[in-house]
């Protein structure tokens, strides 16, 4: 078996076992997507910047224990670890700035959903012999890597539209967290029998 095969492998393990973790990912991101969808439109851009830190750090924190608890059983724990690194950073930088305008919000929400975007995608590429329905991750990546373009290239679009893609986003990111977390969590019991 190639290094690579393992490399899949131990993967596949380590998010099969810790499905539950993508499956909490999603609901707080359906949640977050349904919070900034109820947003009365004088509140949105505050609101955006408290809801979209406590977001980014609890996701990435989630990442981050995933990623340490198996560090002792896989070499490869790193991907894992970079992966919840950039949503705590996210999470953090917004707090540490909190009158941040609407454009630089922006543009740390862009950066944080390409980063994100691409290593979901590598993480997929190097799973996609091993699970079915490593396609989840690939979209959610590329759609990750879309949303923040898109918000790169629109800087000046008005707040209630930005809180309304970036709700959008959230929700469909989560429903694909939530179907990839079932998929691994029968990943699981199939392993078992």
């Amino acid at each position: 078996m190639g290094s690579t095969q393992a490399l899949a492998k131990q993967m596949v393990g380590v998010l099969s076992r810790n499905w539950w973790v993508l499956l909490l990912r999603g609901i707080a991101s359906i949640i977050f997507g349904f919070m900034l969808w109820t947003l009365p439109a004088e509140e949105s851009i505050e609101t955006l910047v408290l809801v979209f830190g406590i977001y980014a750090f609890v996701d990435g924190s989630l990442q981050v224990w995933t990623a340490l608890v198996e560090r002792k059983d896989h070499d490869n724990w790193i991907v894992l670890l970079l992966w919840g690194v950039v949503g705590i950073a996210a999470g953090v930088m917004t707090f540490a700035v909190p009158d941040l305008t609407a454009v630089a919000l922006l543009f740390y929400i862009a950066i944080w959903a390409i980063a994100k975007g691409i290593l979901e995608i590598v993480t997929a590429i190097r799973l996609r012999k091993e699970i079915v329905g490593e396609w989840l991750l690939i979209f959610g990546g590329l759609i990750s890597i879309l949303f923040g373009g898109f918000l790169m290239s629109n800087p000046m679009a008005g707040a209630n539209a930005l809180v309304w893609v970036i709700a959008t986003y959230a929700f469909v990111f989560g429903v694909l967290f939530v179907a990839l977390s079932i998929k691994l969590k029968g990943m699981k019991l199939n392993d078992r029998e």
